[in-house]
């Protein structure tokens, strides 16, 4: 008898701890029972039969997927790495259990392929100056495919796109011939106002002969208090013109 007992306690005790299941407050847990789908369980103490119950437990918190570099060749045949991370979460526990056999590898091959689908599609200038709406076009490809998983994905951002070497000498000259042609316009505009403005006072002076020789004197002025060494010796315009032939 008391070998029985000491068979037969610790058995008993084995089967009542494997019995006993906890599930955490961000997670759900899937009863079957002969394989058949029983009860999705909330958080707290579930006591299983054992050898008859199974519980999966399903993670019901925000998953950050890091999506490895794909090579791709855009639309222009440029030859780019990409890279993104994925957040999403399971939304029905006993789709993510049913309907496919590991939601999180199955998210990741899928928003790799789709990261590779959507970028191919498009410029090398539009990926890099129009990554919100890279972003959003994959999230939305991804909620829809995913959803009969009961899996939503919350967001979607492309974090690096590395080009090659060749390539970014090449924009890297395009940004500075772009620069330079800025500043040629922005002169050639300045010089443009400048003569505009010269052909106004000529205007006035020719309107107002007493104008040019208060210029005169201002200018004869602002030479002086530059150069200290120098005498200065105002002649008037009257004089000038007489002296000048007609």
């Amino acid at each position: 008898m008391l070998y029985w007992a000491i068979f037969l306690v610790p058995l008993i005790l084995m089967l009542l701890f494997a019995s006993v299941k906890t599930i955490t407050q961000y997670q759900r847990g899937v009863l079957l029972r002969f394989g058949r789908v029983l009860a999705v369980k909330e958080a707290g103490v579930v006591v299983v039969i054992p050898l008859i119950e199974k519980m999966i437990r399903v993670d019901l918190r925000t998953i950050t997927l890091d999506v490895p570099a794909q090579d791709i060749i855009t639309k222009d045949n440029v030859s780019v790495r990409v890279s993104a991370v994925v957040y999403f979460k399971v939304v029905d526990s006993l789709k993510a259990t049913l309907e496919v056999e590991d939601y999180e590898m199955a998210t990741s091959q899928l928003a790799q392929t789709t990261l590779r689908s959507i970028c191919g599609q498009e410029d090398l200038d539009h990926m890099l100056s129009e990554r919100d709406a890279i972003n959003v076009k994959m999230q939305e490809i991804l909620d829809h495919e995913t959803e009969p998983w009961g899996v939503k994905i919350s967001k979607v951002e492309v974090k690096e796109v590395d080009l090659p070497e060749s390539m970014q000498r090449a924009m890297a000259k395009q940004a500075e011939a772009e620069r330079e042609r800025r500043a040629s316009i922005i002169n050639a505009d300045g010089e443009l106002q400048s003569a505009a403005k010269l052909c106004e006072a000529a205007a006035l002076i020719a309107e107002h002969p007493a104008a040019i020789q208060l210029r005169y004197l201002q200018t004869i002025r602002e030479i002086g208090v530059s150069d200290k060494n120098s005498t200065l010796i105002p002649v008037p315009m009257d004089l000038i013109k007489t002296i000048l032939p007609k």
